[in-house]
C-alpha cells in the first residue's frame, strides 16, 4: 500500500507542478515549485510542500491564494489522475531549499575567511 501512495504522490507532484505553474490564473501565485507530495496510505489526504521564490509577503499571499484554489487544483488533479477518490489537497511551505542555500552561505563564508 505505501508502494502505491509513493506512486500517487509522484504523478501528483507532476501533474501540480503543471497546474500551478499553467492552469492557475491567481495574481497572488508567484513562481511555485512543488518539491515535494506525502500521501496518506489510504490515499485520502496529501501533503503538498512547496517552495515559493520571494520574500515574506510574496510567500504569505501565494499560500493564500493556494488555500484558495484548492478546489480548483484538486479538481484539475482528479481529472488527470484516475483515482475512485481524489485526496484532499493541503499546502505546506518547504524551508529546506532555503536551509540548505544558508548553510551553504556560511560554508562559504569560512572558507573565505
Amino acid at each position: 500500500m505505501n508502494v502505491r501512495a509513493n506512486r500517487v504522490g509522484e504523478q501528483m507532484k507532476k501533474e501540480l507542478g503543471d497546474i500551478i505553474g499553467r492552469k492557475l490564473k491567481d495574481p497572488r501565485v508567484g513562481f511555485v515549485t512543488v518539491t515535494d507530495v506525502q500521501v496518506t496510505g489510504d490515499l485520502q489526504q496529501a501533503t503538498i510542500f512547496i517552495s515559493v521564490l520571494g520574500d515574506k509577503d510574496q510567500i504569505e499571499n501565494t499560500l493564500k491564494g493556494l488555500t484558495k484554489a484548492k478546489g480548483f487544483i484538486r479538481s484539475e488533479v482528479g481529472h488527470r489522475i484516475r483515482l475512485r477518490k481524489t485526496p484532499e489537497i493541503s499546502f505546506e511551505l518547504d524551508n529546506s531549499i532555503r536551509y540548505g542555500n544558508k548553510i551553504e552561505s556560511i560554508l562559504k563564508d569560512l572558507k573565505n575567511e
